[in-house]
């Protein structure tokens, strides 16, 4: 797991002090070792910041150049087939045990584009070819490792596995995307493939971009709409016995290769169906009690630790807890705009902070249970959708009525009405809605209408807009939008960037692509039985921790964040709220962010969560504005 950067470009810029600083702002994600590689006749260098998992030696350092001479590597993930590739590569002169030398290995027998869809894995990673001149940048199927690239003010490509590394290119100076900042006040993350700034992306999941002197040429290598459309077009056929037999053997397989490491490794334990799983899996395999983790709040609302304890306590792992006060939270709140260098407001961010330190205390790598409720239809807003039948049953004229008065009604109108006036705007939006991809939007979004709240801002489009045939089965749809947009955007960026904040490597078994192909094939059936999703997946942990241990409502990762505003958090609260400022900067609108906040306190309206989402762009506006 490292931090990548790099650039190329027909300039001045490619010495290699520019490199040197681009790289340095990435060693919190590779604190072992720093390397650099440059070129400057052709105008290119390549960086990285090594945080040692495979081959610790010398031999294991990047940027790494092939055997043939012909390919420059700067990597970031791991492929965890890599040992098997090597027999298909057994021509190739190996110096080293590194997987970095494999993928290099792969590219010069199969060209990048076949050697990738034998991957399995996690990765990121800049490809340079001598040969050829260009830069080719990659990225996994899933999303789980960052990158970003864009267009600095001399021509020159610069891409980074965060944004900071871009800022330290001298000619890379951006205008903060006003329709991207919309997006961010939808959902509270930016998706893919726009970032906060104008003129650089995020590079989307199963997708490479080719940089040159060209266009660059954007290609999807692998499409998880096409995979899903077509499992759940083919679904698999057999018994329930036979499912939950090849769906642990999947998982045991994915987990296995995931405990490949030169370094100490542990596991992420929630107590709840997705992480216990994983960790049972682990366990089974393992010689040796498996280190676990979980962090507990005084607060019941918010606790899991008792769960995660009960679960650590059956399958005998050596298990570690730590209970956090409010105070250990709040110190955390200052460097969130540091960990995510662009908009981000999932309130979980801050506990999976505090969660990876405390795992880096102990362990290097760390397995999670990420991505089972998107895979196995486990969201609790899964089965609010059964609301979009009572409103189609609402005669045709009475809805067409809704959707003209909404046309014709200006924002003000509803402003007007004070704390009733959104309630009764987001209930005639829901009336007015004609089709079942609109609904789900509305139940994602956080801001209803942020191309009003966001001064001169028209959001992009995305996944949830893009006009694809919703799927015959609901269920399937929902998951897939969130495979598209809210894994990748929130839940595996919330993961890496806290992770990779003190140097730990989370990784996810659940998002091995074979078991999401098998899952795409799973028939809704399998998913959800007696009103309750991820029921073939439930079947597997049962086999390993009695039901009753786990079987327990849903919780969120979250903290309580309306107490800490009304109190701890007040004074920090009402200064990065100031209207004076928010006039003053021009990006959202002062008056809204006022009444919000006064009806909050006054105990009017519930704006805590919207009131996060200003929050977190307004310290990162003071951090990197």
């Amino acid at each position: 797991m490292c931090g990548i950067t790099g650039f190329i470009s027909s300039g001045s810029g490619s010495d290699s002090h520019c490199i040197e600083r681009m790289v340095e702002s990435l060693s919190h994600r590779g604190p072992d070792q720093f390397g650099v590689w440059n070129d400057g006749a052709a105008g290119v260098a390549l960086g990285h910041r090594r945080l040692s998992i495979l081959d610790l030696s010398p031999l294991g350092r990047q940027p790494m150049v092939s055997a043939c001479g012909r390919y420059v590597i700067v990597y970031n993930g791991e492929v965890y087939n890599h040992l098997t590739l090597r027999n298909e590569l057994h021509s190739y002169p190996f110096k080293s045990s590194s997987d970095t030398e494999t993928i290099l290995a792969a590219v010069s027998a199969w060209g990048v584009g076949k050697a990738i869809e034998k991957f399995v894995g996690m990765f990121a990673f800049g490809l340079w070819d001598k040969k050829t001149r260009k830069l080719t940048l990659v990225r996994d199927r899933l999303g789980i490792k960052p990158l970003y690239y864009g267009i600095a003010e001399d021509g020159a490509w610069v891409f980074g596995s965060e944004l900071k590394a871009l800022h330290r290119y001298p000619a890379y100076s951006p205008s903060i995307d006003r329709n991207a900042l919309a997006l961010f006040f939808r959902h509270n993350y930016i998706p893919a493939p726009y970032s906060i700034y104008e003129k650089t992306w995020k590079l989307e999941p199963g997708q490479m971009v080719v940089l040159g002197e060209e266009e660059p040429e954007v290609t999807r290598w692998w499409d998880i709409d096409a995979v899903w459309r077509e499992g759940f077009d083919n679904p698999w056929q057999m018994s329930d016995h036979d499912a939950v037999n090849e769906l642990e053997s999947l998982l045991s397989d994915a987990v296995g290769i995931r405990m490949l490491s030169d370094v100490p490794l542990g596991a992420f334990l929630s107590g709840g169906i997705d992480s216990s799983t994983i960790v049972a899996l682990m366990q089974k395999q393992a010689t040796s009690p498996v280190k676990t983790f979980s962090i507990g709040f005084h607060e019941a609302a918010f606790n899991e630790a008792k769960h995660a304890r009960a679960v650590a306590d059956h399958l005998g792992t050596d298990h570690t807890e730590l209970y956090v006060t409010s105070g250990d939270l709040l110190d955390v709140v200052p460097s969130m705009p540091q960990c995510w260098d662009e908009p981000f407001a999932d309130l979980s961010q801050i506990p999976t902070y505090i969660l990876s330190k405390l795992t880096r205390e102990q362990v290097t790598v760390s397995l999670s249970g990420d991505g089972g409720d998107e895979l196995f239809s486990g969201y609790a807003r899964y089965f609010y959708a059964s609301k979009w039948d009572t409103l189609t049953k609402l005669p045709v004229a009475f809805r067409r009525i809704i959707m003209g008065a909404l046309k014709v009604s200006p924002p003000s109108l509803f402003k007007l009405l004070g704390s009733f006036g959104p309630k009764l705007r987001w209930r005639l939006d829901l009336l007015g809605m004609r089709e079942f991809c609109e609904f789900y939007r509305y139940i994602l979004s956080h801001f209803k209408h942020p191309d009003e709240f966001v001064l001169g801002a028209q959001e992009w489009p995305t996944p949830l807009t893009d006009g694809n045939p919703v799927m015959s089965d609901r269920f399937a749809y929902m998951a897939l939008k969130d495979l598209q947009m809210y894994l990748p955007g929130d839940i595996l960026t919330k993961v890496d960037r806290a992770s990779m904040a003190v140097g730990l490597e989370a990784r996810v078994p659940l998002l091995d692509h074979r078991v999401v192909e098998f899952a795409a094939r799973t028939p809704v059936s399998s998913k959800i039985r007696v009103g309750e999703g991820k029921w073939l997946l439930r079947q597997v942990l049962y086999r390993h921790v009695p039901q009753k241990i786990v079987d327990r409502p849903k919780m969120g990762f979250g903290v309580p964040i309306e107490g800490w505003m009304r109190n701890e958090l007040r004074e920090w609260c009402e200064d990065m709220l100031s209207p004076e400022a928010i006039a003053r900067q021009g990006f959202i609108d002062p008056k809204m962010v006022e009444r919000m906040w006064n009806e909050f306190l006054g105990g009017e309206t519930d704006w805590n969560y919207y009131l996060w989402d200003i929050l977190m762009f307004q310290s990162w506006l003071e951090e990197w504005a």
